[in-house]
Formats: structure tokens, C-alpha cells, sequence
């Protein structure tokens, strides 16, 4: 055998005449294994895709196709094109109203409830005892004023007999049913969600954990106040979460329904003073069965929606501080 040295031994022999397994067998065997890892993650994820699409992107692919029908769920859907976008911005008036009433809503209510949640969370930082007990009471109205309960009770506590006309009449104030006046009725909405003010407080309340005490020890040195202290330190650093909270509470607000549906016994009374787009649209889809009209409520909803996030985030550039960035 040419090439090989006798005299070096049967070592070297046997260590030439079996090469080792060919890279080829190593690389369909990974191939393979990694095949199978996929498809066993394909099979846990099946029961997402599912849900994805039957209950996600198919009514809302629904949805936009009925917002171009007209279609009363009793009959079937007939094709009208843009004329329920057309009625809707030209011919309804309570269209235009329940915005009105939505957008007074949320731009009255979000920086009430943010400035509460906020000055809350300042209370709560300064290192109370039981702040664990504290926090979780104070977000209890998180959890309960979305329900038909807390609606109903908000409806006693502000009617004509309630608890705010009792107190009231121990000054000698003769009070009203607040909820069926229509200068007011909005306003008992608001503080209701103004109420609600336990999630943001304490996503803020985790935010001022995160700002060094450092800052404030080197402020205080300088001579700065405490007001100096939360206009230079706090507030810049908590823009983040400010904005946070704000995206997430003007998407909420738009979509709130069940204490203007409670509260006005389902009609926006009175006089539509508490008519919410969210209702309106209720009403038109299962009271009138208007259901091709609802959903190019709920679409030109969606895109009301989308756009001010758009905006808010457009706008987080000149105020929102990241680091040493701006």
C-alpha cells in the first residue's frame, strides 16, 4: 500500500483505514431534529392560530365587510357601498353628538384621573407603613368600576334620594337627581372613571421606585425645593410612564360603555347627555338591528382611535424623556 510506512506500527493503520462519519449524515440528522422541535411547537400554537383567526381576524374581516351592507341580522346582508358612511356623516346627528359627548369625556376625565392616580403615587412613595395594604385598597376601583355593580351604585349614590343629596341635606341644600339632569349627568361619568384610578397609580408608583434617591440627595444639597425637586427630577423622568398610562386610558375611554348603558337606563338620556359612541353604536346593531350601520360605526371608531395613538406617539418626541434622550 503506497504511502504507508510498515515500520510505524497497526496504529496508524487502523486510524487510516476507518475514516470518520461523513459531515453530510451530521447535518441531516440536525436538519431533522430541528424539523420535528418545529412542528412540536406548531401543534402547542394550533389552538392560538385557531383562536386568531376565528375569533379575532375573521369578525373583524366580518365586521369591515358588513360596514358596506346593509344588513339587519334578520335578512340577508345587501351591498350599499359607502352609503352608511355617507348617512352617518351626513344625515345622523346623534352620530355627531355621541362623539361630542365621548370626546368631552375623555378629555376631561384622563388628565383628572392621571393627576390623581399621579399625586397618589407621591403619597404612597414616601415609604408608609403597610404600603402593600395600601396599594392594594387603593387599586380595588380598577377592578370594580367597569362592572354593572359599581354602575348601579354610582346611579343610587347620585339620584334624587342618594348619598350625595343626604350629606347635602345635613347643610340644609336642597340636592338633585344628578344623574337625570343633563348639566350634570356627564359629570357623575367622569368621576366615575376619574374613581377608577388604581392601575395607573400603580403603574407610577413602580416608576418612582426606579428613580434613584441619589438625585434627590444631590438636589437637596443644591438648596432645591421640593417643588424644584419634582418639576427637574420626578416629572422628566416619569414622562415615559406618563405617556404610558395616557395612550393606554384615551383607548379605554373611547371604549367605555357599561356606566353610560347602566346609568341612562341604555338610551344616552338625558338628552343624550350621556350618549357614549360605544352605546350609540349598541343601540343601532341590537336595539334597532342596524348591523351594517354599527359596524361602520365601529370602524370609523377604530380609526378615531388609531389616529390619536398615532398622534400621541408623533407627539411623545417633544416632551417624553428616555435617558439623556428627548
Amino acid at each position: 500500500m503506497s504511502g504507508l510506512d510498515p515500520c510505524r506500527g497497526p496504529a496508524v493503520v487502523d486510524s487510516l483505514s476507518f475514516p470518520p462519519a461523513p459531515q453530510g449524515r451530521r447535518r441531516r440528522t440536525g436538519v431533522n431534529r430541528s424539523r420535528r422541535e418545529a412542528l412540536t411547537a406548531y401543534v402547542f400554537l394550533a389552538p392560538w392560530f385557531v383562536g386568531l383567526f376565528l375569533i379575532t381576524i375573521g369578525p373583524i374581516a366580518a365586521s369591515l365587510y358588513l360596514s358596506f351592507t346593509d344588513y339587519s341580522l334578520l335578512d340577508e346582508a345587501k351591498w350599499v357601498g359607502l352609503d352608511n358612511y355617507t348617512t352617518m356623516f351626513e344625515q345622523d346627528p346623534r352620530f355627531w353628538t355621541s362623539l361630542k359627548v365621548t370626546t368631552i369625556y375623555v378629555v376631561v376625565s384622563v388628565p383628572l384621573q392621571l393627576g390623581f392616580a399621579l399625586g397618589l403615587a407621591l403619597l404612597l412613595d414616601r415609604g408608609l407603613r403597610g404600603l402593600s395594604f395600601y396599594r392594594s385598597i387603593y387599586y380595588l376601583p380598577s377592578l370594580l368600576g367597569g362592572s354593572v355593580a359599581i354602575a348601579i351604585l354610582w346611579r343610587k349614590i347620585f339620584g334624587a334620594d342618594g348619598l350625595v343629596n343626604s350629606v347635602l341635606g345635613l347643610f340644609g341644600i336642597q340636592g338633585t337627581s344628578y344623574v337625570n339632569n343633563p348639566d350634570t349627568a356627564l359629570g357623575t361619568l367622569i368621576l366615575l372613571h376619574v374613581w377608577t384610578f388604581g392601575a395607573p397609580m400603580v403603574i407610577f408608583l413602580a416608576g418612582l421606585r426606579q428613580i434613584p434617591r441619589s438625585y434627590y440627595e444631590a438636589a437637596a444639597v443644591d438648596g432645591a425645593t421640593t417643588l424644584r425637586q419634582f418639576k427637574t427630577i420626578t416629572l422628566p423622568l416619569l414622562t415615559p410612564i406618563i405617556f404610558f398610562n395616557l395612550v393606554l386610558e384615551v383607548i379605554k375611554s373611547f371604549q367605555s360603555f357599561t356606566q353610560s348603558f347602566i346609568v341612562s337606563n341604555g338610551s344616552g338620556g338625558p338628552n343624550d347627555s350621556t350618549l357614549f359612541y360605544t352605546l350609540y353604536l349598541y343601540v343601532n346593531g341590537f336595539k334597532e338591528y342596524e348591523m351594517g350601520y354599527a359596524s361602520a360605526l365601529a370602524w370609523v371608531l377604530v380609526l378615531i382611535i388609531a389616529g390619536l395613538t398615532g398622534v400621541n406617539f408623533l407627539a411623545s418626541k417633544y416632551w417624553v424623556f428616555y435617558g439623556d434622550s428627548k
